[in-house]
């Protein structure tokens, strides 16, 4: 529960170059150190290819370059994301916790596709819908709002 009683859910989150990003933990199965990736022919410039992911072959996203930048070289950290069985890989530049983030108060922060362009948001639907519906449900967070997080807790649940 948030602090005005209402229900809150646990984010984790993240920084892809100046942003801070929000990934409702039950869409994250884990956060690992980047595994070796092999790149791809033919796939859009924000799938960097794919690595091996505790035996299986996963896609590994530039969170970086999906959100409109340009690719990032600072990755220090994937977030395994859960596609039903599968997994998919999300490439970012740093981790920076786990928070419980009032619901009500996630659902108003810009989605994280706001900044992706349609033609990344088209290859995504085409590509893999599922990826696609739980890359929309992370959030971003604005620089002035993640400092009344770091602060006053704002948005923190009890």
């Amino acid at each position: 529960m948030d602090e005005r009683g209402g229900p809150s859910g646990l984010c984790i989150l993240c920084r892809v170059g100046a942003s801070t990003c929000a990934f409702p933990i039950e869409h994250v199965s884990e956060t690992m150190r980047p595994l070796p990736v092999e790149p791809l022919a033919g796939v859009p410039p924000f799938v960097l290819g794919v690595a091996i992911l505790r035996g299986t072959p996963a896609p590994v996203v530039d969170a970086a370059t999906l959100l409109g930048g340009s690719p990032s070289v600072g990755h220090t950290r994937f977030l395994a994301l859960r596609i039903g069985e599968r997994r998919a890989l999300v490439a970012v530049d740093a981790v920076l916790g786990v928070r419980p983030l009032a619901t009500d108060w996630v659902r108003d922060l810009p989605p994280l596709l706001r900044g992706a362009g349609v033609e990344a948001v088209e290859w995504m639907g085409a590509l893999d819908g599922d990826l696609l519906v739980v890359l929309g449900a992370a959030r971003m967070i604005p620089e002035s709002v993640w400092a009344s997080l770091d602060g006053a807790g704002v948005g923190a649940g009890a």
